[in-house]
Order: structure tokens, then C-alpha cells, then sequence
């Protein structure tokens, strides 16, 4: 095989973003390599959930979506932001439009698999080839890639000026997404890696055979919840295990810190977010005499099942003085003994640390490779912030490569 320019390992959002952005500066001689029979594979799974490209906030309100990595990702926003994205999406003919809660979708009409169809074609058109079923190895000297041609069972070695690496996280094994590159990657630069860790995922709470039998799955709408002092509200789904839903993955890192700390932890469940507990407290005085527990939090809190079995699974004794029960539902104490595993969650934190690459995403133990995506140890929530990362970091580290390529 002829020798690319640029070598892109992984077909996901950063490496085909990376890969455009190199082909349309006029950089020749762009190939991408991808493990799997298609490209883009996590990308059109996570689709399937509602697939929000972005999200319709401030640019200057995302860094702190990015927790500690926020200022390395407010520079790579500076670059390829979420007005870009929406621009990219309309010049391959995908229009969007901003969802009530923010989120960036595209327009009712168009699938993921139309985004992906019509991204490829430009790629095509730009000169950039793809080759699937073709799996990184690992290294071979100073700038050498070992890869395997699945289809030939066969094993060569190219030698491109310059390597990006976009391989993906550690979650959603059935997609590519394994982190089994994290291996050769240690193996051949020394490098320590952080431990990949589970990101916007479930959580596991001990509900009682009672319980789980009883309430089965179940949604709690417009709640907020709370590990330590972080916050997050929308709506929490019980589950045979425990919680999932938004407020549960944005609130991972918090929850993983306090599991760290020394399991059990603790998440406080507030039903009624919107009111302050004087004004609940009030309600709940002015409830008809004679009335049953769940009928007094149905009628003037309108809170019906299974809050009231959810109630008497969290503490030993539900009270029926109006102060102490509005302080209850705005703190409803939930046990946790840990998060769901790896391959379920959405995705993942660690990876390569930052202190590995320079500030154009290069590799500081090998000049002329580069890395972006989810292999670089940071986390978003959901809400169009995970992909965004992955484009902006994509775009970022194609802007590097064309500096290292010029220098």
C-alpha cells in the first residue's frame, strides 16, 4: 500500500472531521483506517436515542460542561464550536434546529445514517480514502503503523508523515469502542495511561425485592438530584438496578468521586425542585383531614405512585408532620454501592492524560502523532456536549497536523 500523508486511525466523529478539514486545506494523500466494516459506527448507535449534534447554549456557557479539561476545551471550542458544527451540518445539505431542551437535532427529515451518507460522500469527493476492516497493530519505529487488512488476513506497514490517532473510548464494546488500543499504545511509548472509568451511566441503588417487584420501571419528571454539591434536574427513571437518566449522568464524576471515598455513597432526590420547602410544607397543611398519605401527596403535591412506595423504601419511617415531610421530598436520601459497568455506559473518562500530548494534541513521546476523541482522558454530559467534544477536538488536532506537516 502507498505510504498516505496522513495517517487516520479510527473512522468515528474526530478522525472523518480531522480527515475533511486536512483534505479541504489541500493536505494530499489523506487516509483513514477503521476496524470495522463501516464507519461511524458508535456514532449512528448513539443516534438512535435522539441524536443531538449539539446544543443551542452560549459557546462561552460549554466549558464548564468539561469539568477539569475546561480550559484546553474552551480553546478547541474557540476553534470548532457549536455554531461550526451547525454550519458543517447545513454545507453537506443537513439542517438543524434547536429542541426545547437545548439540544441541536437534525431537522425531522434527516436520519443519522443521511448525515453520515452525505459526509462520506464529501470525504470521497475531497480525494480522502477509506479503508475498512483495517486494524491498527501498533507502532513500527519512529513513524511506521502496523495494520491488519481483515478481509486478506494480511499485515503490512505504512510510514505517513504524520498519525492521528481517533480510536475511541473504552464503552460500547459492539461498536469498536473497546480501549483495546490502550495496550499497544502503553506498551509502545511508556506512556501512563489514566484508568478508563464509566461516564454518563446508572447508577446501582439496593432496592428491596419489594420494591423492584412493586415499582418495576418507572419515570419521576421534572426531579432534581444531588451527590455532595453538585446539582442536576430533569428525569430520573427508576430501574430493576437502580437510576438512570440525564440528571444521573451529569451528575457522574460527583457520584464516582464519592464511591471512590469509600462505598456507600449517597444521592439526595428532590420531587418537587420548583418550590421551597416553606411552600411545600404549606401544601401539605392545607391537605382535607382523614386523607391516606399517597392521597394527601397526590392532591396537593401531585405526586402520585410510586412516590409513595419510593418514600417508604428510603427511610425507615415516613413522617406525617407537614415540615418534616416537605424537608423529606426535597431530599429523598438514596443508597448507591456503585456505577453500572463500562460497556453500558455512554461513555467514558481516562484514557490519555493530558499531560501526554502538546497543545496541538501531539504526543509529546512521538513527534507527528497526534490524538483526539474519546481516547483523550476528559467527559461531558449528554445533551450534545459529548459530540461536540469529539468534532472540536477532531478539528483542533487537523489544525496541528497541518502545522506539523508546514513545519
Amino acid at each position: 500500500m502507498q505510504n498516505p500523508t496522513v495517517a487516520i486511525i479510527g473512522g468515528g466523529p474526530a478522525g472523518l472531521l480531522a480527515a475533511q478539514h486536512l483534505a479541504e486545506a489541500g493536505v494530499p494523500g489523506v487516509a483513514v483506517f477503521e476496524a470495522q466494516a463501516t464507519p461511524g459506527r458508535k456514532f449512528l448507535v448513539a443516534g438512535h436515542g435522539g441524536f443531538n449534534l449539539t446544543n443551542g447554549e452560549p459557546t462561552a456557557a460549554f466549558g464548564p460542561r468539561y469539568g477539569a479539561q475546561q480550559p484546553v476545551f474552551e480553546q478547541f471550542l474557540a476553534h470548532f464550536g457549536p455554531e461550526e458544527l451547525r454550519r458543517w451540518a447545513t454545507d453537506l445539505g443537513i439542517s438543524t434546529y434547536v429542541g426545547s431542551s437545548g439540544r441541536v437535532f437534525p431537522a425531522p427529515e434527516h436520519k443519522p445514517a443521511h448525515l453520515l451518507r452525505a459526509w462520506l460522500q464529501r470525504l470521497a469527493d475531497l480525494g480522502v480514502r477509506l479503508h475498512t476492516r483495517h486494524r491498527w497493530l501498533g507502532f513500527d519505529g519512529a513513524t511506521g503503523l502496523r495494520l491488519r487488512d481483515e478481509q486478506q488476513s494480511t499485515e503490512f506497514t505504512i510510514e505517513p508523515r504524520a498519525t492521528l490517532l481517533a480510536l475511541g473510548g473504552a464503552s460500547w464494546a459492539k461498536t469498536g469502542s473497546d480501549g483495546a488500543w490502550s495496550q499497544s499504545l502503553a506498551a509502545h511509548t511508556g506512556m501512563a495511561l489514566t484508568p478508563f472509568a464509566p461516564s454518563n451511566c446508572g447508577v446501582e441503588v439496593p432496592w428491596s425485592d419489594f420494591f423492584r417487584a412493586k415499582v418495576g420501571r418507572s419515570p419521576l419528571k421534572n426531579v432534581a438530584l444531588s451527590c455532595g454539591s453538585a446539582t442536576a434536574r430533569g428525569e430520573v427513571m427508576l430501574t430493576e438496578y437502580g437510576l438512570e437518566g440525564t440528571p444521573v449522568y451529569a451528575l457522574t464524576p460527583a457520584i464516582r468521586e464519592a464511591l471512590a471515598a469509600g462505598a456507600p455513597a449517597q444521592l439526595l432526590l428532590n420531587l418537587k425542585p420548583e418550590l421551597p420547602v416553606e411552600a411545600v410544607a404549606k401544601r401539605l397543611q392545607q391537605a382535607r383531614r382523614g386523607l391516606s398519605g399517597a392521597e394527601v401527596l397526590r392532591q396537593t403535591l401531585r405526586l402520585g405512585p410510586p412516590v409513595p412506595t419510593l418514600l417508604r423504601e428510603a427511610v425507615p419511617a415516613v413522617p406525617t408532620e407537614p415540615a418534616q415531610l416537605a424537608a423529606l421530598l426535597q431530599a429523598v436520601p438514596l443508597l448507591l454501592t456503585g456505577l453500572r459497568p463500562l460497556d453500558e455506559a455512554i461513555s467514558t473518562a481516562g484514557g490519555v492524560p493530558f499531560a501526554a500530548v502538546d497543545g496541538h494534541l501531539m504526543l509529546r513521546s512521538r513527534p507527528g502523532t497526534f490524538v483526539a476523541g474519546e481516547m483523550l482522558d476528559w467527559e461531558a454530559p449528554t445533551g450534545g456536549y459529548l459530540l461536540q467534544g469529539c468534532f472540536s477536538t477532531g478539528a483542533w488536532a487537523a489544525l496541528g497536523i497541518r502545522q506539523w506537516l508546514q513545519g
